[in-house]
């Protein structure tokens, strides 16, 4: 078990080499400023376990942007700019420094390979998905409520829907246990949850969340803010 970038990063120890995810890459170590990620949990990782194994062990990390394909523990530990600190304060400190963008369609992507197989279209099939207009035109009425999926970062930044509940997919099996917000306002107000996020892959997981907690009466926006924003609906920003 070796966390750091995130939470359930592991390691494969097979012999003579290790395979390290990417907790520990070729002359780099992975980024630790999502996905539950700490920098002393992988500074933990990288000095106390990883480079306790002997110096010859070849390295294998999941990727590398530069081409390489195998390195060794010996190398890393003597060429690798991240490991040349001296103390855990240090290395939190350069890694909290790196100001690295967001990857690309993250917030699709995660989620995506955490339930792979459910489409969205899945959901159109089964009459559980409103189409952008269709969302647009149900704003204001009583027996719909729209739920907002996405990150406090994400709202900031694209704007919100008016009259929309806050509710982190993160804490989504939280909130639909019995006692849980999402579950207690559904039962109070007998309407619709209808979940989006930023392109409706969370909201469309978030469905077969509602459903597996006993919650049928829910549906998603198909294609999320981003489809709602391209079909001319009200945003709020600021």
């Amino acid at each position: 078990y070796t966390p750091g970038h995130t939470d359930d990063s592991y390691s494969y120890l097979m012999g003579d080499r290790v395979f390290t995810g990417d907790t520990l890459l070729i002359r780099g170590t992975g980024r630790t400023d999502f996905q539950n990620g700490s920098a002393r949990a992988q500074y933990e990782s990288i000095f106390n376990r990883l480079l306790k194994l002997p110096d010859e062990t070849m390295v294998f990390p999941a990727h590398d942007y530069k081409g390489d394909t195998v390195s060794t523990i010996g190398e890393e530990r003597r060429f690798n700019p991240r490991l040349q600190v001296r103390s855990v304060d240090e290395y939190v400190e350069l890694m909290s420094n790196l100001k690295l963008p967001n990857p690309k369609m993250m917030d699709v992507a995660v989620p995506a390979n955490m339930h792979v197989g459910l489409h969205q279209d899945d959901l159109a099939k089964r009459g559980l998905s409103f189409t952008a207009r269709e969302a647009i035109d149900s704003l204001g009425r009583p027996d719909i409520l729209l739920v907002d999926l996405r990150e406090n970062s994400e709202r900031s930044k694209h704007g919100m829907l008016p009259g929309a509940l806050h509710a982190p997919y993160p804490a989504i099996d939280e909130s639909l246990r019995p006692g849980g917000m999402l579950r207690e306002v559904a039962g109070a107000s007998g309407r619709r949850i209808l979940f989006f996020c930023a392109f409706g892959e969370r909201s469309a997981m978030a469905v077969a969340a509602a459903k597996q907690a006993g919650l049928a009466n829910t549906a998603h926006i198909a294609g999320g803010i981003d489809a709602w924003k391209k079909a001319g609906g009200p945003v709020l920003t600021g």
